[in-house]
């Protein structure tokens, strides 16, 4: 049975603002080729986002009162906020964990987690 692992993809929001067309580009063709690497291996993307800038984003936080409150974004105050995310399929972690060097660069990581699967309530 395959686990469902989410790959985050943290990084610095001022390099992507900053960057030029030529270098999105080469940005979004290391995700393309990621993708084909994962369907080539047997390996399934079932879900993903890229995610808008965390400045746009709003967050719920409970008030001293008890009331619930939103502010706008971000949320955490900190240069790394995540950029987006890819849910996959896998039976093969370590393969997976090989494939997701291609999207690591000089001011971006990978995160891989696996998800908790509520039906049989076990993390893998």
């Amino acid at each position: 049975m395959a686990t469902t692992y989410v790959v985050l993809l943290p990084g610095d929001e001022s390099v992507w603002d900053n960057a030029t067309a030529e270098e999105r580009a080469a940005a979004y063709a290391k995700h393309e080729e990621f993708a084909r690497l994962l369907a080539e291996r047997g390996h399934t993307i079932t879900g993903g986002a890229e995610l808008t800038p965390s400045r746009t984003g709003k967050h719920l936080r409970p008030d001293d009162d008890g009331s619930v409150a939103v502010h706008d974004g971000p949320y955490a105050e900190t240069v790394e906020q995540l950029g987006g995310l890819y849910l996959v399929e896998s039976d093969d972690l370590d393969d997976l964990l090989e494939i997701c060097r291609v999207l690591v660069g000089a001011e971006s990581a990978v995160e891989v987690r696996a998800a908790v699967d509520h039906e049989d309530g076990t993390t893998p």
